[in-house]
C-alpha cells in the first residue's frame, strides 16, 4: 500500500568517524520505500544573511505544481508547509519543523501545499529539489502572515525581512484553489529514516 502524499520529515542517517560524517542526502529508491514517489527534476538553493528572512509562502499552479524536498546545508530554518487542497479537512492548517545543517531532517512538502521558510541563524543555505520545472506564469504563494493560516513565526512581523514579491501575495481568503483533496488530512509530522 503506498503512503498518502502528505508532508513529512525524512532523517538521512549520518556515517560518522573523527573526520566528521558522511550521509546520503538523496536517495531515491529509500524515498519511493518511505511512500514518496515523485520524480525530482530540479535543484533550488538560496542562500540568506540575516536570521528573520522568510521566504514564502510559496507553491505553482497546475499543470507545473511541484513537490519539494528541504534541506540546509547551513544554519537552521523553521520550515512550513500549508495545506491548500480545496475540501480538505485541514485546508489552511499548517505543519512545521526546524530544520539545520546539524540535525540531517528533510522536509517533503507534495503538491497542493504552501511551503515557506523563516532563518533562525544568520548566514543560511537551503537546498529542495523540486518535482516541475520553475514556470514563472504558474508561480503563485499566500501571506506569511495571513491571520487565517496563523503560522506561530518565532519572531515579531517587525523583525521579519521578506521580498516586496511575498509583501503583494493574496491572503487565503482571496485564493480560490486549483488543488483538490485526496482523502487524506494534514498529518502531524513523524520523522522517517531514510
Amino acid at each position: 500500500m503506498v503512503a498518502p502524499d502528505l508532508p513529512r520529515i525524512v532523517t538521512t542517517k549520518r556515517h560518522v568517524d573523527n573526520r566528521g560524517w558522511f550521509s546520503e542526502s538523496f536517495h531515491e529508491q529509500r524515498l519511493r520505500e518511505l511512500g514518496i514517489i515523485c520524480r525530482f527534476v530540479q535543484d533550488n538553493q538560496s542562500s540568506s544573511n540575516n536570521a528573520g528572512t522568510l521566504r514564502g509562502l510559496h507553491f505553482q499552479l497546475p499543470p507545473a505544481a511541484q513537490a519539494k524536498l528541504v534541506m540546509v546545508v547551513r544554519g537552521k530554518i523553521l520550515d512550513v508547509a500549508v495545506d491548500v487542497r480545496r475540501g480538505s479537512p485541514t485546508y489552511g492548517k499548517h505543519i512545521s519543523a526546524e530544520l539545520s545543517a546539524d540535525c540531517g531532517r528533510q522536509l517533503y512538502i507534495p503538491v497542493g501545499f504552501a511551503h515557506g521558510f523563516l532563518t533562525l541563524t544568520d548566514d543560511v543555505v537551503v537546498i529542495y529539489k523540486v518535482s516541475e520545472y520553475y514556470a514563472p506564469a504558474h508561480d503563485s504563494g499566500l501571506r506569511f502572515d495571513d491571520p487565517d493560516i496563523s503560522v506561530p513565526w518565532p519572531m515579531s512581523n517587525d523583525r521579519i525581512i521578506i521580498s516586496d514579491k511575498d509583501a503583494r501575495l493574496p491572503y487565503l481568503r482571496e485564493f480560490d484553489s486549483p488543488f483538490t483533496y485526496d482523502g487524506h488530512p494534514l498529518m502531524p509530522l513523524a520523522a522517517k529514516v531514510d
